[in-house]
């Protein structure tokens, strides 16, 4: 099954806004990186059901700019249309492989799996596969994590409350269906650590549980 694994914040400041979502939902904020290959960075909050929020800036716009990986394009057009704010999300996998070979059978194009990496404030190496369907609607990507975990070292910075429900107002659910295989009955979409909720009004949200 799919799980939550994190929620995407365009922030041109995300030191500021990630100190600003912390003071005002009572949540720790870590530093997390750079991506070298991409020109982002980012900073995080973890939640105990196994998922965090990024919130995602640029510290280098030429190689933002020149990036192939359909998340930074769509943060560049973001900073450009001078949006900041949730813009997308991933959910995680353990079985990439056979997903892409599910979609390859369907004749379903996608762009990926795309590699990343970035160096943890403590120096070590962290690494994972991203697979980006290709939608006419705002689709998640689908992330695979290596090695190791993303959390962070001390999990005195994991915090109490849940990311309990996505809410997305951007997805066309038929696409859903076909790209996850995962049959929907209404609007609600179990989910590993949480659920998905399709709303109407044409945008990205999210709801926090003690």
């Amino acid at each position: 099954m799919l799980g939550i694994d994190h929620i995407v914040i365009a922030a041109k400041d995300p030191a500021q806004s990630a100190q600003l979502f912390g003071e005002t939902y009572n949540c720790k904020i870590v530093k997390g990186g750079r991506h070298e290959n991409w020109g982002t960075f980012n900073y995080l909050a973890y939640f105990r059901n196994d998922c965090y929020i990024e919130w995602l800036g640029i510290f280098n716009e030429e190689i933002a700019d020149q990036s192939d990986n359909p998340l930074i394009k769509q943060l560049v057009v973001a900073f450009e249309e001078n949006r900041e704010g949730p813009i997308q999300y991933a959910l995680r996998t353990e079985q990439m492989d056979p997903l892409i070979e599910r979609l390859t059978k369907l004749d379903y194009s996608f762009a990926g799996p795309i590699a990343g990496e970035r160096e943890k404030p403590d120096g070590t190496n962290l690494q994972w596969r991203m697979l980006f369907p290709e939608s006419e609607s705002v689709f998640p990507f689908i992330i695979e994590w290596g090695k190791q975990k993303n959390i962070p070292n001390d999990r005195e910075y994991i915090n109490n409350t849940t990311i309990q429900e996505i809410q997305d107002g951007l997805i066309d659910l038929e696409e859903f269906e076909k790209i996850t295989d995962i049959s929907v009955e209404g609007n609600n979409i179990p989910l590993r650590n949480g659920k998905l909720t399709i709303t109407s009004n044409n945008k990205l949200d999210f709801t926090l549980q003690d």
